[in-house]
């Protein structure tokens, strides 16, 4: 697949509402998703699903929007802002693709670190809902 076919199956993913179906189609059993706020790279398919799956729930509100692209090879970075709790979040998702397009590494940046710091509250408190309802 070509970066550009990655990148649009990333934004109909998002653009879907980030749902688990669609996240496991585009995963790679092995992925890695590196977390702005959890210190060790989270591995394997089902727990960066719970991640993304988490942030999609936290950071992706009627606020949110992509403001820059940039593809190279098999990987795109995408640079985001939204608000949560009246607090301005901008950030990157840097995504690498397989030859097959399915995504073996998401690592996560966000600033300012008050932005931090309401990321952290707020995918705790979503990590914590999807553990007692699974």
């Amino acid at each position: 697949m070509s970066a550009t076919d990655n990148l649009a199956r990333w934004h109909a993913v998002i653009e879907g509402g980030n749902k688990a179906d669609a996240l496991a189609d585009i995963l790679h059993d092995d992925a890695v998703f590196h977390s702005p706020v959890v210190h060790t790279p989270q591995r394997g398919k089902p727990i960066v699903m719970a991640y993304l799956g988490a942030a999609g729930q936290t950071l992706n509100n009627d606020s949110f929007r992509y403001v820059r692209e940039m593809v190279d090879g098999e990987n795109i970075l995408l640079e985001f802002v939204t608000e949560m709790g009246g607090i301005h979040v901008n950030g990157i998702d840097l995504i690498r693709f397989d030859e097959d397009g399915l995504i073996t590494d998401f690592k996560v940046m966000v600033r300012p670190l008050k932005a931090v710091n309401k990321v952290w509250e707020m995918m705790a408190a979503q990590l914590e809902r999807q553990k007692a309802a699974g």
